[in-house]
C-alpha cells in the first residue's frame, strides 16, 4: 500500500542476473483489478509499439464509437487501426441481448486480428466483463493465446480477469484502489480518465 515503505533501505548496486533469460518473440500481458490505470497502462504500451513501427490494433469491449475517448483520438493519428466495438455502460443498455452480441462481434473481430499475424500488438480492453457475464467463451480466448503467430504480442484489460487467462498470461498486474475520486464525489475527468 502506499503507507506502507520499502524493505530496501538503500538501492540495489548489484545488476540482476539475466544469464538464463531469453528475448520472448512476443509476450501476453494483463492489466487487471478494480483501481484505475488498466486501460491506461494498455495504451502506455500502444505508444511504445508504434514508437518502434510495431502494426497495432485496440479493440474495445465496452466503450462505443460516440464516446469520443482523447486515447482513440491520437492513437487513430498515430496509424492505429481502433474498434470501439461496444454500446457503453450495461447500465446504460436498452437491450443486453443487444450488447453481448456487440461483445461477441467484438471478439470475432479480435480473435481474426490475432490470427492474421497482421500486428504486433493486440489490445483486447475491458475484455474481462465478457467473459464474467459468459458472453464470450474463455477458453476461445485461452486458445487464440495459445495459438496466437509468434511475433503477436496480446494486451488483455479489465476487472475481474478470467484465471485462465491469468495462467496463461507473461505478465500480470492487478491494479489496487487505494483512493479514487470518484469515491469523493468526482465524475470522470477529460483528459485523466477518458
Amino acid at each position: 500500500m502506499a503507507s506502507e515503505q520499502s524493505a530496501e533501505k538503500t538501492p540495489p548496486v548489484d545488476t540482476p542476473a539475466k544469464d538464463s533469460h531469453t528475448v520472448a518473440s512476443s509476450l501476453v500481458l494483463v492489466t487487471t483489478g478494480h483501481g484505475k490505470g488498466k486501460s491506461t497502462a494498455a495504451f502506455g504500451t500502444v505508444l511504445r509499439a508504434v514508437a518502434v513501427g510495431w502494426p497495432v490494433t485496440v479493440v474495445q469491449f465496452l466503450k462505443s464509437g460516440d464516446w469520443q475517448v482523447g486515447e482513440e483520438k491520437m492513437c487513430r493519428k498515430l496509424g492505429v487501426e481502433w474498434l470501439a466495438a461496444g454500446d457503453g455502460f450495461t447500465w446504460d443498455s436498452s437491450d443486453l441481448d443487444e450488447s453481448r452480441a456487440q461483445a461477441v462481434a467484438a471478439w470475432e473481430v479480435a480473435s481474426e486480428r490475432i490470427a492474421s499475424g497482421e500486428y504486433r500488438l493486440v489490445v483486447m480492453d475491458e475484455i474481462s466483463y465478457a467473459m464474467t457475464w459468459d458472453w464470450i467463451d474463455v477458453a476461445d480466448v485461452v486458445s487464440a493465446i495459445e495459438n496466437r503467430p509468434p511475433n503477436v504480442s496480446l494486451i488483455f484489460t479489465g476487472r475481474d480477469m478470467d484465471q485462465r487467462v491469468i495462467d496463461a498470461a507473461d505478465t500480470v498486474t492487478e491494479m489496487v484502489n487505494i483512493k479514487h475520486a470518484f469515491d469523493n464525489g468526482k465524475i470522470a475527468k477529460k483528459g485523466i480518465d477518458h
